[in-house]
């Protein structure tokens, strides 16, 4: 399993995999300088290709779900295969994270980076034109660590890509769980879904409700209140966040994460309008991790900075639309905070 190791001096250490252009392993130090593995993954490839749970991976070519597989562009319909119910998920049922991708470009030192590119065949997936994405992941010495998508086409098509790292901030497999970590989401408003976890084209405030992250709160203070019926659909959350109406030039703030065990943070910033925050809620117990603990619900969040759901099929959340000569672009930056000082 071809790997690529990020490290800065701070003890921070990044693992690249070649399967998925995948987040293998993210190791950071605590308040007390104790280093621990706090990405959720395998320790085995045959893992990664026959347990797949989007760990660390790279989704695409459209991230998150598209309504019934089905789509229309430029007056022609798409069908992409379903692999979530009746609608398509990450792609379909070969999508980036099950790729091998290749590594095009490796550089270490203080501004360590890898390159990954995968190349999509037209048709593949059922979607139209070849598409060539970068994927590029940056460690630097101010503890940051910062994922780039970039994707051009030969003939005008829809994309989202992004990253599907889980996290455990007291270290994956710990005990501990993420429901006690503490969670910001600059956002008003988010998008309520169906049954079926498909934007039901509806923007709600988070005002008075368990979707309200503006003030920080334990994930699991309102996960499992049954009274809020998105919760009982989605299982707990797994509900995008409008942060922005369209994507940016620059980066913005998205999220703020805190874990009281450790002392580890993060904050998101990325240049996308929706922010997906899912709290691990298909970790069903089938899934033993690197630590050879058994991963269950709750023990990981999810965020993933995205155009909104289903924005094919829905024209008022915008245009997912890639032309030739254009090039999409996705900047994720995690700005780790281990409670040390430098």
């Amino acid at each position: 399993m071809a790997a690529v190791k990020l490290t800065n001096r701070h003890g921070v250490a990044a693992t690249v995999i070649a399967w998925g252009a995948s987040l293998q392993s993210l190791i950071l130090p605590d308040a007390h300088g104790r280093r621990t593995d706090v990405a959720l993954g395998y320790t085995d490839l045959e893992d990664y290709l026959y347990r797949p749970q989007y760990l660390g991976a790279t989704v695409g070519r459209f991230a998150n779900r598209i309504a019934k597989g089905r789509f229309t562009l430029d007056g022609k319909v798409y069908d992409t295969p379903v692999n979530n119910g009746p609608n398509s998920l990450h792609g379909g049922t070969a999508g980036f994270d099950k790729q091998l991708w290749d590594v095009v470009d490796a550089v270490g030192g203080p501004t360590g980076h890898v390159t990954l590119r995968r190349v999509s065949p037209d048709g593949e997936m059922g979607y139209p034109g070849t598409l060539t994405v970068d994927a590029t992941y940056a460690l630097g010495e101010d503890d940051r660590l910062t994922i780039e998508y970039r994707a051009t086409t030969t003939a005008p098509t829809i994309v989202n890509i992004t990253n599907h790292s889980y996290w455990n901030l007291s270290g994956e497999g710990s005990a501990d769980g993420a429901m006690g970590h503490i969670v910001t989401i600059p956002a008003a408003a988010y998008l309520p879904t169906d049954a079926g976890a498909i934007p039901t084209g509806e923007v709600r405030v988070v005002a008075g409700t368990a979707f309200d992250f503006r003030a920080p709160r334990a994930v699991g203070e309102r996960v499992r209140d049954a009274t809020d019926q998105q919760l009982v659909f989605g299982r707990g959350y797994d509900h995008n966040w409008i942060v922005k109406r369209q994507v940016t030039a620059d980066e913005h703030f998205m999220a703020k994460v805190f874990d009281p065990v450790s002392g580890r943070g993060f904050e998101l910033w990325s240049n996308q309008p929706g922010l997906q925050f899912y709290s691990g809620n298909f970790l069903d117990g089938t899934t033993v991790g690197k630590a050879k603990r058994i991963y269950r619900a709750g023990d990981a969040i999810v965020f993933e900075p995205q155009v909104f759901p289903d924005t094919p099929n829905q024209p008022a959340f915008g245009s997912a639309r890639l032309a030739p000569g254009e090039t999409y672009r996705n900047v994720i930056t995690y700005r780790f905070n281990t409670g040390v000082a430098h």
